[in-house]
């Protein structure tokens, strides 16, 4: 009896340091310093898909702050009663589950899951690789890359009229250039190897 309660207070105590939120979510090396699997995460995301490990973070920083369990928040009826939430968006990515779908499919990757951090840095890499072939922009291009994200492949020519989305998108390519430079300061000891108990 007792024995059991600890197996699953350690599994709840486990699960909880894994996915609870960075300290400091607006500096990279900080994230990385107690997530250091993270950073192996961006990095193999990087090698496979092209995508900078600044723009990963940049784009999870504006989606969900590093959340694993964000969601959107519920549309209120007459202002009061709690209703629907605007869209199935769910995860450190923030992906719906039709372009969620997708990706599985693509990528092969059928275990994947929205609330793992590193399922949903490969999300990124993928979308962001597609947006490279679709739209022709360069995946060091934050401001354009997360519009492309935010709205889609097909709305994407529209944002000029969008304000809130280029004010998003500005906010994000903000951030990328702090993350990159936040990175110059702590890549060479991140590169270096590490023990990893679990």
């Amino acid at each position: 009896m007792i024995t059991n309660y600890l197996k699953k207070l350690f599994l709840f105590l486990f699960l909880s340091s894994c996915s609870s939120i960075p300290q400091n979510t607006a500096n990279s090396c900080k994230i990385f310093d107690e997530r250091y699997l993270w950073y192996k995460h961006t990095k193999k995301v990087k090698q496979e898909w092209g995508t900078p490990i600044y723009i990963q973070l940049a784009i999870i920083k504006m989606e969900s702050d590093f959340d694993w369990l964000a969601k959107p928040p519920r549309q209120k009826l007459f202002k009061i009663i709690p209703f629907k939430r605007p869209s199935s968006s769910f995860g450190y990515s923030q992906a719906v589950k039709g372009t969620w779908e997708q990706y599985k499919k693509e990528t092969g990757n059928k275990l994947a899951t929205r609330a793992r951090f590193k399922d949903s840095v490969d999300f990124i890499g993928w979308y962001t690789n597609k947006t490279r072939s679709i739209l022709k922009i360069p995946l060091q291009d934050a401001f354009k890359q997360y519009i492309a994200y935010h709205e889609g492949w097909g709305n994407y020519k529209n944002y000029k009229t969008n304000k809130k989305v280029i004010g998003l998108a500005k906010k994000v390519e903000k951030q990328s250039n702090i993350y990159k430079k936040q990175l110059t300061e702590c890549i060479n000891s991140l590169n270096k190897n590490k023990y990893i108990i679990f």
